[in-house]
Order: structure tokens, then sequence, then C-alpha cells
């Protein structure tokens, strides 16, 4: 369902393509989504805390030019799995593993003009972040003395700021690269038997990279 997401963006931009494809370019590469190192508190006990770790996936972008420096991009991936670790009193145990889709599109403004190979760009735009498959670990289990607990993460939505340039090959092939900051708060609850146990407001503000290679219609 959560890849049905990326895979019906991708289409909905597709569908806005002239037949020709003049102005599409895609873009794949290793993308590589690394939240915030500061732990977020845990409500009930703010000497507590929680993180996420880094993970790289299969990155692709799809833009499309409405004229020499003004586009629009989408940001699709495979789907990033992270770990989610304690910190402060609960350093060094794992809480939990989750997974996350963070579909972005952006405006960008490219700088230079089509005959140079090397331009770089700049963009702004809004990111909708999906989690899902929360998986708890026995480490929290043991913690809250039961096997049935379960953690849940809202969807979050906010900005996103990109910096990156695009590097021409020939007329279809070339090299593109970027790093975005990307607005990502979720409000994380913890259940134990049924009922909440823990709740923490999720601050991951992830910096995320991408190189590849780019094709261009």
């Amino acid at each position: 369902m959560k890849t049905q997401i990326s895979i019906a963006l991708l289409t909905s931009l597709l569908a806005i393509t002239p037949a020709a494809h003049a102005n599409l370019s895609v873009n794949v590469g290793a993308i590589n989504v690394n939240p915030d190192n500061s732990s977020s508190a845990i409500n009930e006990a703010p000497t507590l805390g929680l993180k996420g770790d880094s993970d790289t996936q299969l990155g692709i972008t799809v833009d499309y030019a409405f004229n020499d420096q003004w586009v629009i991009e989408l940001i699709a991936a495979t789907p990033f799995s992270h770990d989610v670790n304690g910190a402060g009193g609960l350093a060094g145990n794992k809480i939990a593993d989750i997974k996350q889709l963070p579909p972005s599109l952006l405006a960008q403004y490219h700088f230079l003009d089509t005959s140079y190979a090397f331009r770089p760009f700049i963009g702004l735009g809004i990111n909708y972040t999906t989690f899902f498959d929360e998986q708890p670990s026995q480490a929290l289990k043991a913690t809250l003395g039961t096997d049935d607990v379960e953690v849940k993460l809202d969807d979050s939505f906010g900005f996103i700021a990109q910096i990156g340039a695009n590097y021409k090959i020939d007329k279809n092939w070339g090299l593109h690269a970027m790093v975005s900051m990307i607005d990502i708060d979720t409000d994380a609850t913890v259940y134990a038997n049924g009922a909440k146990a823990l709740t923490s407001t999720v601050e991951l503000d992830p910096v995320v990279a991408m190189f590849g290679v780019r094709y261009s219609f």
C-alpha cells in the first residue's frame, strides 16, 4: 500500500507531461536519509529519549522543466528502514524498527542556461512522510514487562529545502546530485497491553542526500 503511494505520485506527474517528453528527466541512484543526531524526550520520562539511525535506498526523482530555469521535481524511493534507539537513560537499547516513505514535491530554480554542462539549482517544496510496519524491540517489551506492545508513529507534513547540481555528459545522459533538509516531526505512541504507556514528539528533521545518473528524454 505504501509503495503504491509513490507509484501513484510518479504516475500523476507523468500524466501531465507532453507526449514528446521533451522536458522530462529521470534521476536514479543511491539516496540516504540521515535523521538529526539529537534525541527527542519521552514525555512521561524526560530523562529518557529516542533517536533514529540513517538508511540508504534506491532513489528515483522525476523532473519536469517548464522552461530553462524553472523545474518541478518529484522525489520518491524504495521504503526506508530505521532503528529507533534509546537515548539518555535508554542509551544502548533499540526501541523499535520502523519503515517510512517520504515522497516530496519541489519547485527548483536552475542557474546558468542550457548551454552549460554543469548547472546548479536550489529547490523548495512540501514533504509527506508516512510511517508503517513499526516493530517494538525485545528490549522495549522487557522494559514494559509484557509482549503485548505496539508502536505507532503519525504521518507528517513539512517543508523541504534543497541544493544540488546536474552535469550533462551528452544529449541524454548526465549526473545528478542533491542535498535536502526535511522538516519531519511525528508523534510516537507506545501501547502496552492495549493501554497508552509512552508518548514522544520525535523530531527527525533528516538531511537527505542523493547521487545518481540522469536521463533526459
